[in-house]
């Protein structure tokens, strides 16, 4: 093979493994682990705070990126009989398990590296705590065997900001808690909604989603009450006095509109309203969290 050939080749297979990272879902992993981080601090970050930001990020996106690898290798053969993941490399075959694993583990290795050296011990083990959570007690045991899988596995993936604020404290604060019960409740309304759409790949791939087990009018009615119960959350960090009646107005129109999406889902469903309501899901979650950091440096 020529010189030129055997370029292609290694960006061909760099370009698999990043496939793999899953980074659009590991980019909003950061993005709240560092409205965590900035939200942790009383004022702006001074140059060795954004150091230890940039760093805890690096961190934190290597070992969320080691975590989305392993759950692809485990659940290749899932993944093979469901249009939405079929095209994944270790779907296709593409990459062998070896380097898959060697991947793995040099991005989990060198994230927890940086957190250990750079960050602290409390958001390594947190973060090490999170990738367990995620690529083994959900991926592995919950996902295969309860229908209630992104409930009980969603803890590991509200962790983020929790994450953030411990980089930056070295301990966690019940505003940091609160952050994640936002997102606890957030990810089944969130992912149902996409489950909904998708029903029919995890009923062929065998995993007992919710829409499979109970069916659609079931699941778009928890989908509607999770939103209910999200609007309350999300009203909390002013109701508690942690944040101001501008947050609370951007809640409330955030959730409100997740709320009617949810509500129309129940009354006439179709795969465009819940396409329309997981995609407004995301910039649900994204603006909650802008809405904190700009209440949290408005001035007083």
């Amino acid at each position: 093979m020529s010189p030129a050939g055997r370029f292609q080749d290694a960006r061909f297979r760099w370009s698999r493994f990043w496939v793999l990272t899953k980074p659009r879902i590991v980019q909003l992993i950061v993005f709240c682990a560092g409205i965590g981080m900035l939200l942790a601090l009383p004022g702006l970050p001074t140059a060795a705070q954004w150091g230890r930001i940039a760093l805890a990020c690096l961190g934190i996106w290597l070992v969320a990126s080691a975590a989305a690898v392993f759950n692809c290798l485990v659940e290749k053969q899932i993944d093979a009989r469901m249009r939405r993941t079929t095209w994944r490399p270790t779907a296709r075959g593409e990459l062998k398990d070896g380097q898959v694993l060697l991947v793995l583990c040099v991005l989990c290795a060198a994230g927890s590296l940086i957190l250990w050296r750079y960050v602290n011990l409390l958001t390594l083990w947190l973060t090490l705590a999170a990738f367990v959570g995620y690529a083994v007690v959900y991926t592995v045991v919950l996902k295969p065997r309860t229908s209630q899988n992104i409930v009980l596995g969603g803890a590991s993936g509200a962790m983020p900001p929790v994450l953030g604020w411990a980089a930056m404290q070295g301990e966690v604060s019940a505003e940091a808690w609160l952050l994640f019960l936002i997102i606890f409740v957030w990810t089944p309304p969130h992912f149902w909604a996409l489950a909904l759409y998708r029903v029919e790949d995890y009923r062929r791939a065998g995993v007992p989603m919710l829409p499979v087990t109970h069916g659609r009018d079931y699941t778009s009615r928890a989908v509607f009450l999770y939103t209910v119960l999200l609007l309350v959350v999300c009203a909390l960090p002013t109701l508690l006095g942690m944040r101001s009646w501008r947050y609370l107005c951007v809640a409330v129109l955030l959730s409100g509109v997740f709320c009617i999406h949810a509500w129309q889902l129940c009354r006439r469903y179709s795969d465009a309203l819940a396409m329309r309501t997981f995609r407004w899901s995301l910039w649900h979650l994204a603006g909650i969290f802008a809405a904190l950091l700009a209440d949290h440096y408005w001035p007083s």
